[in-house]
């Protein structure tokens, strides 16, 4: 295992989101339920392969409890409005977007609102990286200092800052949203994220973006791995730095 490591956040440009779900497709007109818990180039099968490298991650391995109880809020949320059964697969996310996005208005008027949309929804979205790329929650204290830590490639950021990032359309300062990287893979990462199209805000934070972002990411670091003979590297909660 590498260990010590210091680390450097690192953003990039993202690909637009999926399309969510029609107004067609929505199921009552429910508000916030506080007691509830274009285009990037992404190469033609590059997020593919990410999800189908040599080792397949066991996607019954259980998350934290308050992290299963936050996605599970999520999950209950979006099936009561819009009739969708989320199950954690990466097209999911295209509800979480629609979610987020009608969420921004009501925010707009019960700001205490935010606390409990981003925890839901970057949990799921956290959940769902965590299932398709491996990786294990430290998920201790307030959520701003929540990070998910990737397994095989050296690599955490905090889902909910992401979901926060989203809702308020705006870098979330000291939420830990952008990727910390081992700073030898950081400027070459930089320039492969730069390298895609800009989106609009819309779509640089939604949930889905997010998770194109990673796959790309994800898939990089690990040709660099496996071009230096590290692809059996894992990378273990204690080679994080807090």
């Amino acid at each position: 295992m590498i260990s010590g490591k210091q680390t450097d956040d690192v953003s990039g440009a993202a690909r637009p989101a999926r399309q969510g779900p029609g107004e067609g497709e929505r199921e009552g007109e429910e508000h916030l339920a506080l007691d509830e818990a274009g285009e990037a180039q992404v190469a033609p099968g590059e997020a593919e392969r990410a999800l189908e490298d040599e080792d397949e991650v066991d996607p019954q391995v259980p998350p934290p409890p308050q992290v299963a109880d936050l996605a599970a809020a999520c999950v209950r949320f979006v099936a009561s409005r819009y009739g969708a059964a989320l199950d954690f697969a990466p097209e999911t996310l295209s509800f979480v977007d629609h979610w987020v996005r009608e969420a921004r208005a009501e925010i707009a008027v019960r700001p205490e609102a935010v606390e409990l949309v981003q925890a839901a929804a970057g949990a799921y979205l956290g959940e769902v990286v965590r299932r398709a790329f491996g990786g294990a929650w430290r998920a201790e204290g307030h959520h701003a200092d929540w990070r998910l830590q990737l397994e095989r490639v050296y690599c955490s950021f905090n889902p909910i800052g992401m979901a926060r990032e989203a809702l308020l359309l705006e870098s979330a300062d000291g939420w830990g949203a952008h990727f910390e990287l081992d700073p030898a893979e950081a400027d070459a990462i930089e320039q492969r994220l730069a390298a895609l199209p800009p989106a609009p805000d819309d779509e640089f934070y939604a949930p889905s973006t997010r998770f194109d972002v990673v796959a790309i990411l994800f898939e990089a670091l690990r040709e660099s791995l496996r071009s230096r003979g590290l692809g059996d590297v894992r990378f273990a909660p204690e080679d994080y730095t807090a």
